[in-house]
């Protein structure tokens, strides 16, 4: 049974606050492209991720579909609609088959209240979030469709970069995911590859994608503002 402690929220807990925790969860599996959460549903579980990897999605007026982030094991999710009690802000599905501990509303309270640490990981989660949606809404303000692409990429590539400057992105981001983050098409996502390709600054090797010179990627961002 995979612990729970590698859940980042909880990561800070000894064995013994770890079982109080586990007293408060039940575990589920869900199968891959399965609705864990549904966006504006009135349930208000929270998910802590054991295994697996989930997609944070919301759709536009027209339908099309917007990834807002992805999520692997040791991340959570539903927190928000746990603590305001409001209708959920997106839709949450399994991206691969994915084990997860759910907590009700008044568990997830008192999680929060017996270990102080708990708290704190989850004021520290809502800080990411809220920077997160912040550089996206500039993103898309300031930014081309090109461009975007091209900011994602450098954005996946940053935390891979070597001692020597270059990266490995593994493994190579599906063209239709990465159209629904940055909000363009699968197309724009193919052509703007295909370009960095030709200029030598992004290769695919294998199911990888090698970034020889992440500062090359980085000035083409600077370009595009």
């Amino acid at each position: 049974m995979v612990k729970l402690d590698v859940v980042g929220i909880l990561s800070d807990l000894d064995d013994t606050a770890l079982a109080d925790v586990e007293k408060h969860v039940r575990r589920r599996v869900f199968q891959p492209g399965a609705e864990i959460i549904e966006s504006e549903g009135d349930s208000s579980d929270v998910f802590l991720i054991l295994s697996g990897a989930v997609r944070v999605v919301n759709y536009s007026l027209s339908g099309r579909e917007v990834t807002l982030e992805e999520i692997g094991a040791g991340g959570c999710v539903g927190h928000l609609a746990a603590i305001d009690g409001e209708p959920r802000s997106a839709s949450v599905l399994a991206v691969g088959v994915t084990e997860v501990a759910m907590m009700n509303p008044t568990s997830f309270e008192t999680v929060i209240k017996n270990h102080p640490t708990v708290a704190w990981r989850v004021i520290c989660e809502l800080a990411r979030i809220v920077r997160a949606s912040t550089r996206r809404i500039v993103d898309v303000s300031t930014l081309g469709a090109n461009a975007r692409v091209i900011a994602e990429i450098f954005r996946m590539a940053q935390p891979m970069t070597q001692e020597d400057g270059s990266a490995v992105i593994k493994p190579v981001p599906v063209h239709s995911d990465l159209a629904s983050k940055v909000s363009t098409s699968r197309e724009t996502v193919a052509r703007v590859f295909g370009s960095l390709a030709r200029q030598g600054i992004v290769l695919k090797q294998g199911d990888s994608l090698f970034v020889p010179d992440i500062l090359r990627l980085e000035a083409l961002l600077t370009q595009s503002e």
